[in-house]
C-alpha cells in the first residue's frame, strides 16, 4: 500500500534555545513531520531529482518531495520501503538506493517508477549479528569504483564485545557483494563518508578504549585502538601486520601513563579529537560542504553532528606528512533533537536528521527533520587554523581590526592529552598553559600568525580568543578552537 501524506501546516521556525547570534547567519527551519510517521532518522540521502530520502531506526524509508518548498502544501512524505532492521545509513547512486540494515547491505529497487521499492536485494550479509543491542551497522560510503564501505559496532559492556565476525571493523564490499576486511579498532563508528578528495573518514564515539569522540581517516590495514575486533585478525589480510593485543595505560603524547610505560603502541590516532562536553558527547556523521559557497564561507570543510548536544560542529583538516589533522569549532546549536545525519540539498541548505530514543539529547523532541539555511550574512569566524613550524596561522572570514588582533593577551592557548586505556572515556590529562610569544596580522588583515613556544605531538591545543574584533567591529562568533596535533610540519 502506498501511503502519501500532505503537509498542510506552515513551516515552523525554531527559536527556543537557539543562540541568537548564530541565527543571524544560519536559520533553522523545521519540516513538520506528519503525526503518523515516527521519523527517527538513521540516514539521509538526496536523489538527483531533489527528492530527499530518510531511513529510520524503525526500518522504514521515506521519500520527501520538495523538502525546500516555500509552500508547505507542496511537501509530501511517501513510504518508499519498510520492514527493514534498524536502517542506519543510505546511499543513492542515480536511481539506485542502498541501505545498511543491522545484518546486511540492501539494494532497494523501484521497478515500475512509482517511487515505491518493489524489490529488496541483498548485496552483502557476510558480517555477523549476535543479538547484542549495540551491534549497529553504518554506511554505506561508496567509492568511484562502486565499492561500498560499512562500519560495524562492537557489542556493549563487559566480556567479549566482538561476538560476531567483523564487529569493530570497517569492511569493504564490492559491487558483487564480496566482503573484504579493511581496518580494525573501531568502537561505535556512527557515520562514514568520503571527502571531496576521495579520502574515507569515520567518526567514533567515546567509550572503552576511546578517550572522547573522534574523527579518523580510514586507511587499509590500520588499527584505531579498540581491541575487540582483533579477535578476527587472523581471518583478515592483516594477520602478519597486526597483533592480537596491545599494551594500554599510556598517554597519546607518549609520556608515561598509568602503567609506567612510555610510548604509544601501533595505534593510529584520530585526525580530530572532539573535547568532551565542549564539543559534544555523541558525535555522528561527517559531511563535507560541496555547495560552492551556497552554504556560506566554509566550502570544502567538514561538518559533524552531535546526538547528545543537538548541535553541528565544523572541522578544518590539513595534511601533514601524509596524514590528516586539524581543528574543530562550534558551528550551530539549537536543534530540536539529537543530530544524527546531515546532507546538503541542491539549493545549498543542510538537512539535519534527528533522533533521541534510548540515547537522550537536548531539544525536547524525540525525532525530527530540520533544514539549516545560510542567510547571506557573513559571520566573523576563525575559518582555518593551520599549524606552522613556529605556531598557528589563523585565517578569518573577514578582515581583522589590527589594534585588537595583534595583542598577545587576546589569545589564550593550552594543551592536554588523554589516556589510551580500557576505561570508559578518559579525563583530559597533563593540561599545560602554552605561551603565545608574538602575533602578526597579515597585510590583507585576514590572517593572524601566532608564534608559540614549542609543540608536542599527541596533544590537543585549545585556543580561546578574547577581544579580537573584525575591521567592522564584530566579535568572533565562536572564539574557541581545538587543534589535534599528531605530526609536526
Amino acid at each position: 500500500m502506498i501511503r502519501t501524506f500532505l503537509l498542510a501546516s506552515a513551516f515552523l521556525f525554531t527559536t527556543a534555545g537557539v543562540n541568537a547570534d548564530e541565527a543571524v547567519h544560519y536559520r533553522i527551519i523545521t519540516l513538520p513531520v506528519p503525526k503518523e510517521i515516527v521519523l527517527e532518522v538513521g540516514g539521509l540521502a538526496m536523489r538527483p531529482d531533489g527528492k530527499l530520502l530518510a531511513c529510520t531506526r524503525r526500518g522504514e524509508v521515506w521519500l520527501i518531495d520538495k523538502p525546500n518548498a516555500d509552500n508547505p502544501a507542496d511537501v509530501k512524505f511517501k513510504l518508499f520501503a519498510s520492514g527493514l532492521h534498524e536502517a542506519l545509513g543510505l546511499n543513492v547512486d542515480g536511481k539506485d538506493v542502498y541501505v545498511v540494515q543491522r545484518p546486511e547491505l540492501t539494494k532497494l529497487i523501484d521497478n515500475d517508477g512509482d517511487d515505491v521499492a518493489d524489490e529488496y536485494q541483498t548485496i552483502c550479509d557476510k558480517w555477523g549479528v549476535s543479538g547484542d543491542y549495540h551491534e549497529f551497522a553504518f554506511g554505506p560510503a561508496r567509492d568511484k569504483d562502486g565499492n561500498f564501505f560499512v562500519t560495524l559496532n562492537v557489542g556493549f559492556g563487559g566480556g567479549h564485545q566482538s561476538k560476531a565476525p567483523w564487529r569493530g571493523w570497517c569492511v569493504k564490499i564490492s559491487p558483487k557483494g564480496e566482503l573484504t576486511p579493511w581496518a580494525v579498532g573501531l568502537r561505535s563508528p556512527n557515520g562514514i563518508n568520503f571527502s571531496p578528495d576521495g579520502d574515507l573518514f569515520y567518526v567514533d564515539n567515546q567509550g572503552e578504549w576511546v578517550a572522547t569522540c573522534a574523527m579518523h581517516q580510514i586507511i587499509k590495514g590500520d588499527y584505531y585502538g579498540h581491541p575487540a575486533g582483533l579477535r578476527w585478525v587472523k581471518q583478515s589480510p592483516f594477520a602478519a601486520a597486526l597483533q592480537e593485543s596491545y599494551p594500554s595505560g599510556m598517554t597519546y603524547d607518549g609520556q608515561k601513563g598509568q602503567n609506567g610505560v612510555s610510548g604509544m603502541p601501533q595505534v593510529t590516532p584520530p585526525c580530530i579529537w572532539f573535547p568532551y562536553g565542549r564539543m559534544g558527547q555523541s558525535a555522528s556523521e561527517p559531511r563535507w560542504d560541496t555547495t560552492d559557497g551556497k552554504f556560506g564561507p566554509f566550502a570544502g570543510q567538514c561538518f559533524v553532528g552531535d546526538q547528545t548536544k543537538s548541535f553541528v560542529m565544523r572541522v578544518y583538516l590539513e595534511k601533514i606528512k601524509g596524514r590528516y589533522q586539524g581543528a574543530c569549532f562550534p558551528f550551530r546549536s539549537g536543534f530540536e533533537c539529537g543530530v544524527n545525519r546531515l546532507v546538503f540539498g541542491p539549493d545549498g541548505s543542510m538537512y539535519v536528521g534527528m533522533t533521541n530514543r534510548g540515547w537522550g539529547s537536548l531539544g525536547g523532541k524525540p525525532y525530527g527533520l530540520q533544514r539549516l539555511v545560510y542567510t547571506g550574512v557573513l559571520p566573523f569566524e576563525i575559518k582555518e587554523m593551520k599549524l606552522t613550524k613556529e605556531g598557528f596561522d589563523l585565517t578569518f572570514t573577514k578582515p581583522l581590526d589590527a589594534s585588537t588582533a595583534a595583542k598577545v593577551e587576546a589569545y589564550s592557548l593550552s594543551s592536554f592529552t588523554h589516556y589510551y586505556w580500557g576505561t570508559y572515556g578518559s579525563p583530559e590529562v597533563d593540561r599545560k598553559a602554552e605561551k603565545v610569544q608574538t602575533v602578526k596580522v597579515s597585510a590583507d588583515g585576514k590572517m593572524a600568525s601566532l608564534k608559540v613556544d614549542g609543540f608536542r605531538p599527541g596533544r590537543i591545543y585549545e585556543l580561546h580568543l578574547d577581544g579580537v574584533k573584525s575591521a567592522d567591529g564584530d566579535a568572533v562568533l565562536h572564539p574557541e578552537a581545538y587543534y589535534t596535533l599528531n605530526q609536526l610540519p
